[in-house]
């Protein structure tokens, strides 16, 4: 263009602003220079209404066209339908006494044909008709200053519209320079939101932020953290996902694959789709952001691909409840979660359109083609696009014949038109008080105020629903939570709304009703998509590096708590996890308690023998001088009856709960009270051993046998036990100690800090007494009866072998029972009490009771063994018992002590 234009745009300070400009005026060159008022050359050019404020309109009237056409069918629902939206809002305000009262509203409203270059196009409408507003003189003169114009359009106040997201935006850049205010009515980007780009934008629906972060809750509800993502190309699907990618990350849900289908798609692009989706079996959940008709178009390659059961499809409102998507893919779309802009029946709209005529509708330019569309009839009026060769239209129709139904954005396009008409009804009161006409201050209306007064209005619209704008010119986010669900009784499939979002999101799962062939983990109720199952009671995860989702799943201890999902924590001796496995609590210390028959029958067994010991001493007692009692060794038999009631009375403490002094007891006791008996034992047996030995060599009598040397060996030999008690004493003092069986640590018992191994091995001094004293009950068993208490010996220390050598296997295969190894215990030491005091004790107490008449001196000297003729012993060593006799005392003197004989 030649520079002379320049002069004439010195308003201009910004070279895109002025190329803006330039362009228009070349728009306006051509239109009406050339005399092509139509503008596109493909039908009607605009659907416009007289009025004193103009409101303009853009509406996808037609789908887009195939090849070089631009325009295709007409576009019944989002095309008709809301332009009649607009202009039944404008007439509903019109009549509206309360607003704008004395005021018209006027349309010029546009066809987009689906296409964002188109749009743009046309909405080089609204720019020559706003000129007038950017203080051009009243003659402008464009291309060479050839041509001039003097009769203008009425300018528009706002626009209304576009539908597409990638509509809006391209129109939003052309009339930000011109500063007229956008209200859109379906355009959810959220890229439109940036007000530093689109600052004369406002929408009355919620930007797909909102919608992006329903459907991330809506996913985070079901537990489903690893899903795949499909997208349309172009604004609404990319930034739609790319919003919902925002949210997820903030969710911890991860991404299996991410896929986006181009603008010109057939059917080999949505199987490649379905085959990338279907790679990830586990990522089952499938986020869509498309339009209707790639939604349709994944759905069918699912169904090509006979995967009607791997997928639980949620997706945005490009899907919502439409019909078309789901028409024949039934099956594979079963279960699916669609969110749906919410949105009321305005049922006085479907009144008034219900009513609409070709004849009747001349406002309408585009009503001709979509009546012949719908009833497939020609009216015979030209629609300026293809010739119709249909049957001619009958008179008598109507729409209350066709298969109709409201579209979803008719709510929205009325809000739309309420919202400009709001902000100038507050705009003129005021700056036109005390007029009903348009005044100065109005004309020509400013962009800047109108905007700021559109994001200012709020006020309830036909439905009851709140009507407002926030900072950003966004509507406020609801959305209807949609379930595609068969019917169980008629086996139809229908959308059952199961909640909704409203900033936060309400949703009830049992109305939820997914695909019965879809599989489920575990015991639950809803199908899983997780990169990795969740764990197990008692397991934590650990995380793949560089995949939040995926993990493995290792078990805890039973002892330990889980601090969080990912950490095990020991709870430490004494205490074990909660049920929850949240924290630990202190085990109660388990011990032997009275109560119990572990504890019982050792108890009576002791008491018992406590009883039978303490009558076998009074009994010695009140015959401390007969015979049987003298030849017995009273010493010695009074210290062997002090170790046995040591033996019983050691029960009680083996019994006790643990302490510091009951362990000591029990650790001195049990040494203590064995070693007194096997060393009175072996004191008897090897004094006998001895005088039988040396009688068989010489008549002299051998020594150390008087009961003082005795008892003097006696005690050497239990002083050995004492030093190294106190040794042991001092090298690892008594003490208690918690103890779980077998690694158990559930259980803690509460037992002397004295291992098994260390209690044996401080009985072995008395288990070499214990063979000691066998030896010498071996040597002396062929001694005559009348020294017959070695016989008695032999019994005693043959049966306590074998009481030990069943104890010492017992005692440690039942290590994990702590009851059942202290019972054993203790039974063992009164058993081993027992058998001393009933083979030693209990023949000379029957004598002694039941016999008196045998507890006479003369037995202790004389026998009819040894008096026999004809006894081999007799003969064999008679000489040996005569020399045996001759060096003990006299038996039957005063002074002679029992030691001295033998019984």
């Amino acid at each position: 263009m030649h520079k002379q234009v320049y002069p004439h745009l010195r308003w201009c300070k910004r070279s895109i602003t002025s190329l803006v400009y330039v362009l228009a005026c070349q728009y306006l060159y051509i239109t009406f220079v050339n005399g092509n008022e139509s503008g596109s050359g493909y039908g009607p050019s605009n659907a416009y209404e007289d009025g004193d404020l103009i409101i303009g309109g853009l509406f996808p009237v037609h789908e887009k066209g195939e090849n070089d056409i631009p325009c295709g069918p007409i576009n019944a629902n989002r095309g008709i339908q809301r332009l009649e939206a607009m202009l039944f809002a404008i007439d509903r305000i019109n009549d509206d006494p309360t607003l704008l009262p004395g005021i018209k509203i006027g349309a010029n409203i546009l066809d987009t044909c689906s296409r964002d270059t188109y749009a743009l196009e046309q909405s080089l409408e609204f720019i020559r008709s706003s000129l007038t507003n950017i203080e051009l003189q009243t003659q402008l003169t464009c291309i060479n200053g050839t041509e001039s114009f003097t009769d203008l359009p009425k300018p528009v106040a706002g626009v209304i519209g576009g539908a597409y997201s990638s509509v809006s935006i391209q129109v939003a850049n052309l009339l930000r320079l011109f500063h007229i205010p956008q209200v859109s009515y379906a355009s959810t980007s959220a890229k439109l939101t940036d007000k530093t780009r689109y600052e004369f934008f406002a929408r009355t629906v919620p930007p797909d932020n909102f919608q992006a972060k329903a459907i991330a809750e809506v996913v985070l509800r079901f537990n489903w953290t690893y899903v795949s993502t499909v997208a349309s190309e172009g604004q609404y699907g990319e930034m739609g996902i790319s919003q919902f990618l925002r949210e997820a990350r903030n969710r911890d849900i991860c991404i299996a694959t991410s896929n986006v289908i181009p603008t010109s798609s057939d059917s080999s692009t949505y199987d490649d789709v379905i085959h990338a989706i279907k790679r990830i079996p586990n990522a089952r959940a499938v986020i869509l952001f498309t339009r209707s008709d790639d939604t349709t178009g994944v759905l069918t390659a699912a169904k090509r691909a006979n995967l009607s059961e791997n997928f639980i499809w949620i997706a945005s409102d490009g899907w919502g409840k439409q019909e078309l998507p789901v028409i024949n893919n039934e099956e594979v779309a079963e279960g699916a979660i669609t969110l749906e802009l919410q949105a009321l029946r305005v049922d006085s709209f479907d009144e008034y359109f219900l009513k609409l005529n070709p004849w009747g509708n001349s406002r309408n330019p585009w009503f001709v083609e979509y009546w012949e569309q719908i009833f497939k009839c020609s009216i015979g009026i030209d629609s300026g696009f293809s010739n119709n060769t249909n049957p001619p239209c009958p008179d008598d129709k109507d729409l209350t014949s066709t298969d109709y139904y409201q579209d979803s954005k008719v709510q929205f396009v009325i809000d739309a038109v309420y919202a400009v008409a709001h902000a100038l009804h507050n705009m003129h009161e005021r700056l036109c008080p005390h007029t009903n006409k348009i005044c100065a201050a109005m004309d020509p209306i400013k962009g800047e105020e109108l905007y700021r007064e559109i994001l200012n209005v709020s006020f309830k619209d036909m439905v009851k629903s709140q009507v407002s704008f926030d900072e950003q010119g966004d509507g406020l986010g609801r959305y209807d939570i949609m379930n595609f669900q068969k019917d169980q009784h008629t086996g139809l499939y229908a959308y059952k709304k199961v909640g909704h979002w409203a900033n936060v999101l309400y949703l009830d799962p049992s109305l939820v009703r997914f695909n019965p062939r879809l599989p489920k983990h575990g015991e639950g109720i809803f199908p899983y998509s997780q990169c990795s199952l969740p764990c197990m009671r008692g397991e934590v995860k650990h995380v793949r590096e560089g995949e939040s989702c995926c993990w493995i799943c290792t078990k805890c201890q039973p002892w330990e708590y889980l601090k969080d999902e990912f950490t095990c924590v020991d709870c430490g001796n004494g205490s074990f996890p909660t049920n929850d496995l949240k924290g630990c609590y202190k085990l109660p210390k388990q011990h032997m308690e009275w109560h119990e028959v572990w504890s019982i029958i050792p108890t009576a067994i002791a008491i018992f023998g406590f009883i039978w010991t303490w009558i076998v001493i009074g009994i010695f007692l009140v015959h401390n001088d007969t015979p049987v009692v003298k030849a017995s060794g009273r010493e010695l038999s009074y210290l062997l009856l002090t170790g046995i009631l040591m033996c019983y009375l050691l029960t009680f403490p083996l019994l006790c709960k643990p302490s510091a002094i009951v362990c000591g007891v029990q650790r001195f006791g049990l040494g203590l009270s064995f070693c007194i008996c096997y060393a009175a034992l072996l004191t008897k047996t090897n004094r006998i051993s001895r005088i039988f030995n040396s009688a068989q060599r010489s008549a002299q009598r051998p020594k150390y046998i008087s009961p003082q040397s005795q008892l003097v060996i006696c005690f050497c030999i239990i002083a050995v036990q004492l030093i190294g008690e106190v040794i042991w004493f001092v090298l690892d003092p008594p003490g208690i100690r918690l103890f779980s069986p077998d690694g158990r640590r559930d259980i803690v018992i509460l037992k002397c800090n004295i291992m098994e191994t260390a209690l044996i091995i401080s009985l072995v001094y008395d288990m070499f007494l214990i063979m000691l004293c066998t030896v010498y009950a071996f040597k002396t068993r062929k001694i005559p009866e009348n020294f017959n208490e070695a016989k008695f010996i032999g019994f005693t220390m043959y049966t306590t072998c074998i009481v030990w050598l069943s104890f010492v296997p017992i005692y440690f295969g039942t290590g994990s029972d702590f009851r059942i190894q202290t019972t054993t215990l203790s039974i063992a030491v009164s058993l081993s009490a027992s058998v001393a005091l009933g083979c030693l004790f209990v023949p000379k107490v029957y004598i002694i009771i039941f016999q008196p008449e045998k507890n006479v001196r003369k037995l202790s000297c004389t026998s009819a063994t040894f008096r026999k003729p004809g006894s081999t012993y007799s003969q064999n060593h008679g000489h040996v018992f005569l020399h045996l006799h001759s060096s003990l005392a006299q038996c039957d003197s005063q002074n002679t002590d029992s030691q001295t004989s033998l019984t």
